[in-house]
């Protein structure tokens, strides 16, 4: 039986660019069962080593190592880390075991300590508040070793960090190299804030759809769900969603780290104005993954109708063989619209989208992974309808060719989200907060498992090879952060949670009476 899911499991993971996205799914996420709780702000942090008064770091990535004995990667970067920490594979090959001299803790000192100019951290985004959320379930009563072993079921790897090193104990290989790139990014977590975050046990699940139920642990004598951790949820799970393995790069169709990627994209959108784009909805992805994006398909050009759509079948052996020629992400900014669409689940794509500058057309999703959550219908995109997708699609481009400038700044507002807000310093902020409010709910001592291996930048990045090797160079954290993590903003209450999905979803009630009138004008006319 096991065998069989996993064998499903992976037959329904072809990789894919183009899909799924989980935004709208905000609207339709249960009202929270207790009231929000209120967080305790941050104290401040600054590292201190030796005698070094640093400068802060911005989207920086290591070089290659500069051994002789190593291979030098040509990354985009020469800028200096002032703390530069280098990769020593020359150690590493000799010892087979990870530095024991990276630094595993940081002095912490007041604000005023530390320089009375300087300012504050920024308030973290929007999405932060919902890490309370996914951690709500267990504001009341904890979370205990049992728990989290109850969710070894479907894991792919138990993650321990003790005193700032961390441990891993493998269960199942992952599709891919999720889990590889997932942990690697956790490393670069742990170098980027060394000794801040703090002891803990957590299982990792690297599979798209969550497998926690809500409806199994609610009632009045229902149990705790356990902990488990992975890439997307939606309204009927309590798996707790973390950033994906292709913020590090997804080797296997050459996707770049996101912080290289995102500032091709920037340039990418520089190359045609929004108004010189083709006027209409492009996607291109796999569809053989979901019905829905078969459905989709009827929505392409024909000699009998044009719903203003231009879908096409992505063929990932053609593209690897041709050397992914026809997948430069940075060179797809070139129409107005584009669509989003679920595949068997989850997708990375929305973020490469959304950066485009595109209307980003959405047609209702069931999942949202950590930033989609902060995303407003008729603001950041175009809802459409999954039922009815080709007049839906029609609709919107008619609507968006005929109010340009309003339709720019939908795109606009959207880029500028992802630029800003989805910057890697955040997309680590985030990752360091929701560990630390995970270990704060910890009803025991984290200890280093039997079988468990320890993880550090040199066994990973010493061993690899080819594409892999090569995004794991590009996107390794140069050294500490000179600059304290951002500000958690607190819980929702229960009031303005109702407010976010009630603005949501009156959004969307608002462009399909659009829509309706809309094609009930062409009955008309017709």
């Amino acid at each position: 039986m096991r065998e069989n899911e996993n064998m499903q499991r992976l037959q329904s993971q072809r990789c894919y660019l183009y899909g799924p996205f989980a935004d709208t799914i905000l609207m339709l996420r249960p009202f929270m069962k207790s009231p929000a709780r209120f967080s305790a702000v941050f104290v401040l942090l600054f590292l201190l080593f030796g005698a070094f008064v640093c400068t802060r770091l911005l989207n920086s990535r290591i070089p290659a190592d500069t051994s002789a004995e190593e291979p030098i990667i040509t990354t985009r970067t020469s800028q200096k880390h002032p703390r530069e920490i280098p990769l020593n594979c020359t150690a590493y090959d000799l010892a087979r075991t990870c530095p024991s001299n990276y630094p595993t803790s940081t002095t912490i000192t007041s604000h005023t300590e530390q320089d009375p100019d300087r300012p504050l951290p920024p308030t973290c985004p929007e999405y932060f508040r919902w890490i309370h959320e996914d951690l709500r379930p267990w504001a009341h009563t904890g979370i205990t070793r049992d728990m989290i072993q109850r969710a070894k079921r479907t894991a792919n790897f138990k993650l321990v960090i003790v005193n700032g090193k961390a441990y891993v104990e493998k269960y199942q290989k992952s599709f891919q190299t999720r889990d590889v790139f997932t942990m690697w990014g956790i490393l670069q977590l742990l170098r980027r804030y060394p000794g801040q975050v703090p002891d803990l046990e957590l299982m990792f699940d690297c599979v798209d759809w969550p497998v926690i139920s809500s409806n199994d642990y609610s009632g009045p004598n229902a149990t705790a769900p356990p902990p488990l951790f992975r890439y997307c949820g939606d309204d009927n799970s309590l798996d707790i969603v973390f950033p994906d393995w292709s913020f590090w790069g997804w080797a296997e169709i050459n996707i770049m780290p996101w912080e290289v990627l995102l500032k091709d994209l920037e340039e990418g959108n520089k190359r045609r104005r929004w108004i010189d784009r083709a006027p209409y909805a492009y996607w291109k992805g796999n569809p053989s993954v979901a019905a829905t994006r078969q459905d989709l398909l009827k929505c392409n050009v024909s000699d009998q109708q044009d719903w203003n759509a231009r879908v096409y079948a992505q063929d990932w052996l053609r593209e690897s063989s041709e050397g992914y020629k026809q997948s430069d992400l940075a060179s797809q900014c070139v129409d107005r619209y584009k669509i989003y669409i679920e595949g068997s689940a989850w997708s990375v794509s929305d973020k490469y989208i959304l950066a485009c500058d595109s209307v980003t057309l959405i047609v209702k999703p069931r999942y949202y992974d950590f930033f989609t959550r902060s995303l407003m219908p008729v603001h950041h995109y175009w809802p459409i309808k999954d039922d009815d997708k080709c007049r839906s699609i029609k609709f919107a481009v008619d609507w968006g060719n005929s109010h340009k400038q309003k339709a720019q700044a939908i795109g606009k507002a959207a880029s500028k989200l992802i630029q800003e807000e989805l910057k890697m310093d955040y997309v680590y902020d985030y990752m360091f907060h929701l560990l630390n409010e995970y270990a704060k709910l910890l009803q025991f001592k984290p200890t280093i498992p039997r079988k468990a291996i320890e993880l550090c930048s040199e066994a990973m990045a010493c061993q690899a090879q080819g594409t892999e090797k090569k995004f794991m160079m590009e996107s390794m954290v140069k050294g500490p952060a000179v600059s304290n993590p951002c500000t958690m903003p607190p819980p929702y209450g229960p009031a303005s949670l109702f407010a976010v999905l009630r603005r949501n979803a009156n959004s969307i009630k608002q462009v399909e009476t659009w829509e309706k009138k809309y094609w009930e004008n062409q009955s008309k006319q017709s």
